[in-house]
């Protein structure tokens, strides 16, 4: 299994962070309409929210290490401040008047789905257990977030 490395305490918290977006996807697919709109902006935000979190660990991964010898790519500052940015943008065609959130989802999507990548490239600045937990929770959030999109 995927997640067998990761130890229990990471890994049962990791996928009790998927919770929240499934428990919107089934309140969209329940069919009750007073419940769709409440669902799909909840849904947003959980994804905007994750997606701001990851930058957050990516700063957290990159300050952690500054001193410890291994030095920091430059790459991964930029990295860490750009989710939190791009999760506010996607919030702008709401407050504008355009289409969202069905727009948004996709393209925190596409986002969260990507999103393993530049923890493969941090490389020996995370435990060896990481990329596996961080692709199993990006393909598990992406995944519901795209039901999410295409339901809107």
């Amino acid at each position: 299994m995927l997640l067998s490395r990761v130890p229990p305490f990471p890994r049962w918290l990791g996928l009790a962070g998927l919770l929240p977006q499934a428990a919107c996807l089934l309140a969209v697919w329940s069919g009750v309409g007073e419940w769709r709109w409440t669902a799909l902006a909840a849904a947003w935000a959980y994804a905007a929210l994750i997606f701001s979190f990851l930058g957050g660990m990516w700063w957290g991964i990159a300050a952690a290490r500054v001193n410890d010898g291994k030095g920091v790519p430059g790459w991964l500052w930029l990295a860490a401040v750009a989710p939190s940015l791009i999760a506010l943008a996607s919030f702008m065609p709401w407050v504008l008047g355009y289409p969202w959130p069905a727009p948004s989802l996709a393209v925190l999507t596409l986002l969260l789905l990507a999103s393993p990548l530049v923890d493969a490239r941090i490389g020996d600045l995370v435990p060896q257990w990481w990329l596996r937990m961080r692709l199993a929770l990006s393909l598990g959030l992406g995944t519901i977030t795209l039901l999410l999109a295409m339901a809107a």
